[in-house]
């Protein structure tokens, strides 16, 4: 079955949850009016469905080819990038100043998810291009944005983050690429870069590769590292591109999933690259661009999701097995009538629903991050995206791996089959929980950086706002709203539970804090998609007054949060039990103990 844009649960989210008409008043994002956002929707859902998804399942087959340091994409993967840039989808959120068309990033979110959805290695590219061009927009310096920026903008040539080596991992404080200065500002880039996304390709003629290196004089750890532009071929002063610069790919990885998206191993033999803002800065400026892909790559976790709930229950509809009930006569029956698959196909459909709302109410604090007219509220805005940063990669690409998984479990036996394409998205899903940090990485970067540092208190406002939620849904008279408060509520006390002790025991205790790092991030992505889940089904409710109303949607709005209320949330209690008390089981054994016979 084909991909098809759920564009009714996109608009609902867009208008109901995360305030798009809000975000059309920032300065800036006057553009984006309903009818805009609408035909943006309806154009990107048409080449997502007849471009991007056809070449999903053949590109996985075929996989991209090294060949002597050149690398090919799959079949139709280039002309279909050459289409996508001259559609104009390429510049959809970025800057008008760079020829971009500077479309909020609440509207940019459903537009990538669709990309995703369709094709999960095409996505890959452009979403690592805007990263790249969001950290070179902060920090380069006016002849580098000018040089770069506007072609990268348009599509005409792509980017890349450098950050690993073979030793490293994600340790970056054991880099060893070296940065040598040299005459006119230039430095001799030397050294080796492991997992680079389309570090090489077929598509453009230019790939732009930002690498942290060390200068000769740095000092030690993270506090050494720079940030480069290298560039695959120089760059004249009219920007016309020149000869090759000595940046090679010398392999590419033979890999679980994401087969059509080449995963590069560069190497750099004092290849020319120029400065990035400050020297010894670099870490500091590319998780400008790592912030950007964490984002990214959560909204894959969301993609993901939608596309095998879609082919679950095309399956599940058309599979005819086993009887309504058990033992009764009749013919057999449509497995979705089976109260077993119902349950899987709701928790596929239920989470799917709360991480895309948590995603959309999240990029429209990107924006007011970025363009609200008052200082207070920007800052605002972006502790709560810097919050929720990890939770949204860490949280969604863990839950975007389970409901491929039940998709799988739907099928059955056929799941395991790779023609029914079930498969593939659990393969593909797979990689979203490791890259641009693991899930434990972002815990901990949740823990550390986001909730210590400023001692809880954005968390401790964030669960304020989900308790008033919790209290408008308790009061209202209709019994499934009132059960998703209810559900609410006890979870927010748990997630309150959990945050004190972070608090509490973080500086006594720090090694038992951490081991329940990650329970502590599924607790909250839980507890805020049930949060997202309430504000749509208050949402819903008002709606299905209204004249002309959409029942049978609004009526499954509604049905879905309570599902997910009483099923989901629930598990708020069982993870606060597991932080606050668990952590000295987790370090109970001896290091040897492991190891016994």
């Amino acid at each position: 079955m084909g991909y098809r844009a759920p564009l009714r649960d996109m608009r609902f989210v867009l208008r109901e949850v995360a305030g798009l008409d809000a975000v059309a008043r920032l300065p800036g994002c006057e553009e984006a009016t309903p009818e805009t956002v609408d035909a943006v929707l309806e154009q990107a859902a048409r080449f997502a469905a007849e471009v991007l998804d056809p070449l999903n399942a053949t590109g996985d087959r075929e996989g991209a080819r090294w060949e002597q340091g050149a690398v090919r994409t799959p079949s139709g993967f280039r002309e279909a990038y050459r289409q996508f840039v001259a559609n104009g989808w390429a510049s959809l959120p970025i800057s008008t100043a760079w020829g971009g068309q500077g479309l909020p990033r609440l509207v940019a979110t459903p537009v990538e998810e669709m990309w995703c959805s369709a094709n999960m290695s095409f996505s890959l590219c452009p979403m690592l291009t805007q990263g790249a061009i969001h950290a070179l927009e902060a920090r380069a310096s006016e002849a580098l944005k000018r040089l770069y920026l506007p072609k990268m903008a348009s599509g005409e040539w792509t980017g890349t983050m450098n950050l690993t080596e073979p030793q490293a991992g994600s340790d970056l404080a054991l880099l060893r690429t070296r940065a040598e200065a040299e005459a006119g500002g230039r430095y001799r880039i030397h050294g080796q870069k492991i997992f680079i996304t389309y570090g090489e390709h077929d598509w453009t003629d230019q790939i732009v590769h930002l690498v942290l290196a060390r200068t000769p004089d740095a000092p030690e750890g993270v506090k050494g590292i720079s940030l480069f532009v290298v560039p695959k071929r120089l760059v004249g002063p009219d920007g016309e591109l020149g000869e090759r610069n000595r940046v090679h790919c010398t392999s590419i990885e033979h890999k679980l999933g994401i087969h059509a998206s080449p995963t590069a191993v560069m190497s750099y033999d004092g290849a020319r690259g120029w400065l990035v803002g400050e020297e010894n800065r670099g870490l500091e400026i590319m998780f400008l661009m790592m912030n950007a892909a964490r984002f990214a790559v959560g909204l894959e976790g969301v993609a993901i999701a939608e596309r095998a709930t879609q082919r679950a229950l095309a399956y599940a509809r058309e599979r005819l097995q086993g009887r309504e009930l058990a033992g009764a006569g009749g013919p057999p029956v449509p497995i979705v009538r089976h109260p077993d698959v119902r349950r899987m196909l709701m928790l596929m459909k239920a989470q799917t629903e709360a991480m895309r709302a948590l995603a959309y109410a999240v990029a429209a604090r990107m924006d007011a991050a970025q363009r609200h007219p008052v200082d207070s509220e920007r800052q605002r805005a972006q502790a709560l995206v810097d919050l929720l940063i990890p939770v949204v990669k860490g949280w969604f690409t863990e839950t975007g791996f389970e409901i491929a998984s039940l998709g799988v479990q739907v099928h059955g036996g056929m799941g395991y089959i790779e023609e029914t394409g079930a498969a593939q998205h659990l393969r593909d899903a797979r990689i979203a929980t490791i890259y641009e940090g693991t899930t434990g990485i972002q815990a901990n970067d949740l823990i550390g950086r986001k909730i210590l540092r400023e001692g809880g208190s954005t968390a401790q406002a964030l669960l304020d706002e989900m308790r008033s939620c919790a209290a408008q849904l308790a009061a209202d008279g209709e019994p499934a709203l009132a059960s998703v408060g209810a559900q609410l509520t006890a979870a927010v006390s748990a997630a309150s539970d959990a945050l004190r002790f972070v608090l509490e025991r973080a500086g006594s205790a720090p090694r038992e804090v951490y081991a329940g790092a990650v329970p502590f991030l599924r607790l909250m992505g839980i507890v805020c998609g049930g949060w997202q889940m309430g504000r749509a089904a208050l949402a819903a409710r008002r709606r299905l007054g209204e004249a002309g109303a959409d029942r049978p949607f609004l009526e499954a709005k509604v049905r879905t949060a309570r599902f997910y209320a009483e099923h989901l949330l629930p598990q708020a209690a069982a993870l606060r039990t597991a932080i606050v008390t668990g952590g000295a089981s987790v370090l109970a054994l001896e290091e040897e103990q492991f190891y016994l016979d």
